[in-house]
């Protein structure tokens, strides 16, 4: 029984060490998407916060509207009292 024993050439072991490179580029590459994907939900709920941040800084912004436009003005209140004293 003769058994052979394959003796790496120059090709095999550069086509060994570019499939080495490239499973290191898978891996970083993995690591880049998943970190993308991280930020990207950060941002969604940062969006979804300022989402409510701007609908509720709205709303106090229309209640203080709102009450400046209840109150009479200063200037309205002389000319009724002007026309009252005629």
């Amino acid at each position: 029984m003769q058994s052979t024993v394959q003796v790496p050439t120059g090709a095999t072991q550069a086509k060994e060490r570019l499939y080495t490179q490239l499973a290191g580029s898978f891996g970083r590459m993995n690591r880049a998407l998943m970190q993308t994907s991280n930020l990207c939900e950060l941002l969604q709920m940062d969006l979804r916060a300022m989402q409510i941040f701007v609908g509720t800084d709205a709303s106090l912004f229309m209640t203080v509207a709102a009450s400046f436009n209840d109150e009479p003005d200063g200037d309205e209140m002389l000319v009724e009292d002007s026309t009252k004293e005629t």
